[in-house]
């Protein structure tokens, strides 16, 4: 036999402040979160490693001056994601002080080459190399390409690069690799990312603002993706890498 559950009792006015502070309770509760407050002390203390890479030990000598082609989708993104993410490229390989960096606008490349982006596995006009080499006295070519792109929870960014020395037809360095939300190892990863970079941010709401936004999840994706770049060779115990001048010139160029 179902029975009815007693009706509480309440002072006179109690009812209504007691429903108001239950509603407010409840409405921050269900508010986006990401992680329970039991699970967040569970999160991974490691940072995120991607393996999925290979590359020369060291840079070499002779790469100084690099064109960074402009992020490829493909049927994997929507353009004008694309477009928006080529800032957070260029800012995130600029910070690596590997080597001097050429963004190449979509303007340019489509001035030089009749179209918008050109990914690492499309076939490449029979000029590239050449029109790099001339034009912008490159040493090397990168391109990025998005192979996956989820904008809803859980968010997903796969990555692809290739760096290829002009004139001798190699790759210096490639990297392919899927960055998830679902992992709590990234999840971890990328919201201690957000949080040294937008230190603002207050620590609860971290996972709510990185594993819901794209775009700072691509952020951290890209950035995770150049941490792999090999260093550039040691001479007598300095580092040669190129100038915080370089880059800013880079910066302005197309």
């Amino acid at each position: 036999m179902i029975t009815s559950l007693p009706i509480p009792r309440f002072p006179a006015g109690q009812p209504l402040v007691l429903l108001l502070l239950l509603g407010l309770v409840l409405a921050a509760s269900g508010c986006s979160m990401i992680y329970p407050e039991s699970a967040k002390a569970k999160l991974p203390k490691a940072d995120y490693v991607p393996a999925n890479h290979v590359g020369d030990a060291v840079l070499p000598a002779r790469l100084r001056r690099v064109v960074l082609m402009p992020l490829a989708g493909g049927e994997a993104a929507p353009a004008e994601s694309c477009a928006a993410l080529d800032a957070i490229v260029i800012e995130s390989l600029q910070r690596m002080n590997r080597f001097e960096v050429v963004p190449l606008s979509r303007e340019a490349c489509r001035t030089h080459f009749g179209v918008e982006e050109l990914s690492s596995v499309m076939p490449l006009p029979t000029d590239f190399m050449a029109v790099l080499k001339r034009d912008y006295a490159a040493d090397a070519v990168l391109f990025v390409d998005v192979t996956v792109y989820h904008a809803y929870i859980p968010l997903s960014v796969g990555l692809r690069a290739k760096l290829a020395l002009i004139g001798e037809d190699r790759l210096v360095w490639s990297f392919d690799n899927l960055y998830s939300t679902d992992d709590p190892l990234v999840a971890a990863s990328a919201s201690r990312y957000l949080q040294g970079r937008e230190p603002v941010i207050l620590p609860a709401e971290l996972e709510t603002v990185t594993l819901e936004s794209p775009e700072r999840f691509a952020t951290y994706a890209i950035s995770s993706m150049f941490t792999t770049l090999p260093p550039v060779k040691a001479v007598a115990g300095a580092v040669v890498a190129a100038t915080a001048t370089d880059s800013r010139k880079a910066a302005r160029v197309h």
